[in-house]
């Protein structure tokens, strides 16, 4: 089982005043405490249910190759970058970059977008039909595969082109960095996965995880993959405390909604082993995580006394 940990916030609990600094720190802590990867939203403001739309965020592409020259050995993610956002070809150039200053430490997550406050907020469109954002993402990742292994490389399609695109240096990874494709749907996007994702990013508790890995393998028994090669993620909400009492204190503090059925890893030390070990037992490959409100004792708690049981398996 791998562990990741995703930045759903940049408002650390001991934090300096220095954001990047702050931001360094926390990655740097995280790889020495063993998580096997970091993941920086691609967003350009914070989400609601995470915190203050006007608190201090800073952008996934600009701050994943600083991160990249601080850190040895974590793996660096966007999560997950959104079609409608940039210009494929110039993703590509900006990915294959971020692979070199990385070591060949970078995951690709790429999505169709669906925020639409956020397209608005910017001045980007927004595509209403949620079928032609994922047909443009599909045939964005064409693209970029082409312009990773092909120079000069030209594509014409119905929503993007490139003519004899020269992109060097090619990516180090071979025969490419891996893919992680954001999304569940299970007619369209997971069939997607199917075909071109190196990895998923299922959702919900161990069952929900379990009912959605049983239609990505439908999908891929008719493309004619083995599902085993696709690295199966997830992502919790964190919140973790030594009792029950100081448990529902800390989620009457950080959930002002309480706690959603999405959310699987509440609890104590104990109740989440038994939970992790769910995760595992129906698949999941790689846990990312963010904890509610950078809370440091429930990250102290969850590194400690449940990852710990987990790595190097």
């Amino acid at each position: 089982m791998k562990f990741g940990l995703r930045n759903t916030s940049f408002v650390y609990p001991h934090r300096t005043g220095d954001m990047w600094a702050d931001t360094r720190a926390h990655i740097q802590r995280a790889e020495a405490d063993g998580f096997d990867s970091f993941w920086a939203m691609d967003h350009f403001y914070q989400l609601p249910a995470h915190g203050s739309e006007h608190e201090p965020f800073l952008d996934a592409w600009t701050i994943l190759p600083a991160l990249a020259a601080v850190t040895s050995r974590i793996r660096l993610v966007g999560m997950v970058s959104p079609v409608g956002y940039r210009n494929p070809a110039l993703l590509a150039k900006m990915a294959a970059s971020l692979d070199h200053i990385s070591n060949g430490r970078m995951n690709f997550g790429f999505g169709a977008g669906g925020f639409k406050p956020e397209y608005q907020a910017y001045g980007f469109e927004f595509i209403e039909t949620a079928s032609v954002r994922l047909a443009q993402m599909k045939e964005a990742l064409k693209m970029i595969l082409g312009l990773w292994t092909i120079s000069p490389f030209t594509f014409h399609g119905k929503y993007f082109h490139v003519e004899n695109a020269i992109l060097e240096p090619k990516p180090l990874q071979r025969p490419h960095p891996p893919i992680l494709i954001g999304g569940v749907g299970p007619q369209v996007t997971l069939r997607i996965i199917a075909e071109m994702g190196d990895a998923c990013n299922l959702w919900g508790p161990p069952a929900e995880f379990a009912k959605q890995r049983e239609t990505l393998k439908r999908h891929c028994d008719e493309v004619g993959r083995d599902e085993s090669t696709i690295e199966k993620t997830t992502y919790d909400l964190v919140i973790c405390a030594r009792t029950e009492k100081d448990l529902q204190t800390k989620i009457g503090r950080l959930l002002q909604k309480g706690v959603e059925p999405w959310m699987a890893l509440v609890g104590t030390p104990t109740q989440l082993v038994d939970v992790v070990g769910e995760y595992r037992r129906v698949g999941a490959d790689h846990l990312c995580m963010d904890f509610a409100g950078n809370d440091a004792e429930s990250y102290e708690l969850f590194v400690g006394e449940v990852m710990a049981k987990f790595q190097g398996e």
